[in-house]
């Protein structure tokens, strides 16, 4: 059987989309600017593979053995990682999912009171870690529950497992995600623990996402009812709440991540691998940490190196690109919405551009294991 790997770095923009100044991400181009931050990014495999072939990347020439690549744009709004991943795998929202710039409104805050015993701190847009330095005491102190959201479609709870066990807080999102449906849906609700003292507090790998079913058919179903394994690697078995996903197998970080795929390479007989790469979005980019994700980002390039001589271009799909932006320079820390960067390694690749919807990446998918073609949007690029 044949195989494919789909890697999606985290928040690995590559430019501003027509509309971008909509979202307040005017200039906006993660890939660019950290190159240029960072005086030249050192990513020799995927320079290998065309990265520089993309677009203009200071310390990235382009290749004379560049598979396909391009950039991709997204059909629907957004700029978050469920939009992103959905529409990856074929999956448009017609409309925004919705947020809360001012917070949540009280009679939410008071369901969740109703459903947890606990009150609640913060409830507006914030940091994820700068949340927890400025009211864990409090919490600790308390026992109130952390809400908080930001610019994307999200109500996120932090709790030290000290005070709220982890099983606990579970449960409490998992009555937030039944509060936060109707008028009120938000694409997820993320449960944030963290451990430490005051003044040294830090997140817990045990982040788990409750997310919205895809509002529609993604070519991962399409790929199960024609008998084909789907494997997720990191947080997108839970983005997609399961729907289409034969396997979750868990990547909190980008190491457990990049050797949960490893081992896919030298195991799977057969099937779909989809992958997240979560540390340039929650770890540097949000951190508006430039040499952190250059780190990140080399790490990876490390990694796909040691893959490229175990994958067989005439069995194996390797696609990498992103779901999102997160421009470190730019002021604040949320998402930006920008296109993604598509490089994709198959036999009989003929190393041409590609620039189109994030949808092709699942189309490319569908026809590479099956031969097939599926009334989604996407075209493939193979």
């Amino acid at each position: 059987m044949k195989r494919a790997f789909v890697i999606v770095i985290d928040a690995c923009g590559a430019g501003e989309l027509p509309d971008s100044a909509d979202y307040g991400d005017a200039g906006a181009n993660t890939l660019a600017h950290v190159a240029e931050a960072a005086g030249g990014l050192d990513l020799p495999v995927l320079q290998g593979l065309g990265l520089g072939d993309i677009m203009p990347l200071a310390g990235v020439s382009p290749s004379p053995d560049r598979v396909v690549h391009g950039r991709l744009h997204p059909l629907g709004p957004g700029k978050d990682t469920i939009t992103g991943h959905w529409e990856l795998m074929g999956v448009v929202t017609p409309v925004p999912l919705r947020t809360y710039p001012d917070g949540f409104p009280e009679e939410i805050l008071e369901q969740l009171h109703d459903a947890t015993g606990r009150g609640v701190l913060c409830n507006r847009p914030y940091s994820g870690t700068a949340v927890i330095d400025d009211f864990g005491a409090q919490h600790l102190a308390t026992g109130d529950l952390i809400v908080y959201t930001s610019a994307d479609s999200v109500l996120q709870i932090a709790a030290h497992v000290d005070e709220v066990p982890p099983a606990e807080l579970y449960a409490a999102c998992a009555a937030a995600r039944e509060i936060m449906s109707g008028e009120h849906a938000v694409g997820r609700v993320i449960a944030r623990p963290f451990r430490g003292t005051p003044g040294a507090f830090e997140r817990t790998d045990g982040r788990k996402d409750l997310a919205l079913p895809p509002p529609g058919r993604s070519y991962m179903d399409e790929l199960q009812a024609l008998g084909v394994p789907v494997h997720t690697v990191g947080k997108i078995g839970q983005v997609f709440d399961g729907v289409g996903v034969d396997v979750q197998h868990k990547g909190a970080t980008n190491a457990a991540a990049l050797k949960a795929t490893s081992e896919l390479i030298d195991s799977l007989d057969g099937g779909f691998v989809f992958t997240n790469l979560v540390e340039t979005d929650q770890v540097y980019g949000h951190r508006n940490d430039v040499p952190g994700y250059h780190g990140a980002l080399k790490a990876i390039d490390a990694e796909v190196g040691e893959w490229l001589g175990r994958l067989d271009p005439a069995r194996d799909l390797l696609v990498i690109t992103a779901d999102h932006g997160c421009d470190p320079t730019l002021p604040g820390t949320d998402h930006t919405r920008e296109h993604v960067p598509l490089l994709a390694r198959f036999e009989g690749h003929d190393g041409r551009r590609h620039d189109g919807p994030f949808a092709d990446v699942g189309a490319s998918v569908l026809r590479w294991l099956t031969d097939r073609e599926a009334p989604l949007p996407g075209t493939p690029f193979l």
